[in-house]
């Protein structure tokens, strides 16, 4: 892997946003993007779309793949992307990591990691849930995703988002939030 590849996980529950936020942050900074329910098992997806929330054990092997896929695409990263480009030898990873044992496994696997944290109110999220097209994940598994959700501790150092509002301003405020966090001096 290379190692000053940077990995920045756009966490949350679905309908939250994360796979366009992840897109658009890696758009905006020149860099890569993956998301995570790409690599989601068949069984996975097939649970899910009958309307059944993934345990644990259908998600250790999701996990894994996607910090494969991570630590793959970090691989072909430049981090010596043009001088002035925010965060050169970034990755942007959709990916729920609901769970405090999951970003722990993300972080053993990919070393530091930061995460932005979107969040929102339940009826905003299940809204745009409904609002969405071919998507395998339906709303009625929102309140088993809250469930799970284990929000990012300060030791963990996230990024908190609110997802209320416009997505160039949900965008914006990422951007500028990682800056302050994480951007190379002089960027």
């Amino acid at each position: 892997m290379n190692r000053q590849t940077k990995y920045v996980v756009v966490m949350g529950v679905c309908g939250s946003g994360k796979t366009e936020v992840a897109r658009r942050l890696a758009s905006i900074t020149e860099n890569a993007w993956l998301d995570a329910d790409d690599h989601h098992p068949k069984e996975n997806v097939a649970h899910m779309s009958r309307g059944l929330p993934l345990n644990d054990e259908m998600r250790w092997p999701w996990l894994d793949a996607v910090c494969a896929a991570a630590q793959t695409v970090g691989e072909t990263t430049d981090p010596t992307t043009p001088l002035g480009t925010p965060f050169p030898g970034t990755v942007f990873i959709a990916c729920s990591a609901l769970k405090r044992r999951y970003r722990d496994f993300i972080r053993s696997r990919l070393g530091h990691v930061s995460f932005v944290f979107l969040n929102g109110p339940r009826q905003l999220i299940f809204d745009r849930m409904n609002s969405r097209a071919d998507h395998f994940m339906p709303s009625q598994l929102l309140d088993s995703q809250l469930h799970d959700l284990e929000p990012p501790g300060p030791d963990e150092d996230p990024l908190a988002v609110s997802i209320e509002g416009p997505l160039d301003a949900i965008v914006q405020t990422a951007v500028s939030g990682l800056k302050q966090r994480y951007a190379t001096p002089g960027v």
